[in-house]
């Protein structure tokens, strides 16, 4: 981990915070498929819909946050419950600089302690550097999703990835 930087699971002092950098993403539109920008309610509400297997990570420097990682069930049926989607998000100005990698290594080892076997990243198909990064990770592309999504007036295609805990 980089020096004064810390991930622990997030407070509500850190909702507002979370939802802002989302919200980058969200303008950026090419890493979310949501439209409508967050706020710190949106955030409480997503947690308050946790499943006891689902956790949201603050990244902090210097105490403050600046990402977060999520770990989601893939899906709530029964038959899916070793499977679950991993992401995370930084604020721009601390892309590139090694903390994404850290958060990501720090959600596989979360995923394995929750009994998790199979990791799943959706990401843009435009978004070279998001597979690159999943992949030097040990993601594996597993297939394409044409078309799934519509974003910025014109269709979106998604690549997922996976991991497998062995």
């Amino acid at each position: 981990m980089p020096k004064n930087t810390e991930i622990r699971e997030i407070t509500t002092t850190d909702y507002q915070t979370v939802a802002d950098i989302y919200n980058e993403y969200i303008k950026l539109g090419t890493a979310s498929m949501e439209e409508t920008m967050k706020t710190s309610a949106d955030v409480a509400g997503w947690i308050e819909k946790f499943h006891e297997r689902e956790k949201l990570f603050v990244f902090t420097e210097h105490d403050i946050v600046i990402g977060w990682g999520i770990i989601k069930r893939y899906s709530d049926r029964e038959g899916y419950r070793f499977a679950c989607e991993t992401a995370v998000y930084f604020t721009e100005s601390k892309l590139g600089k090694g903390y994404g990698t850290a958060m990501k290594k720090f959600l596989i080892v979360q995923c394995k302690q929750l009994q998790y076997k199979h990791l799943v990243a959706k990401v843009f198909a435009t978004n070279t550097g998001s597979i690159a990064y999943n992949e030097k990770l040990g993601y594996t592309i597993v297939g394409r999703q044409n078309q799934i999504g519509f974003k910025n007036n014109q269709w979106v295609d998604m690549i997922i990835m996976q991991y497998l805990i062995t």
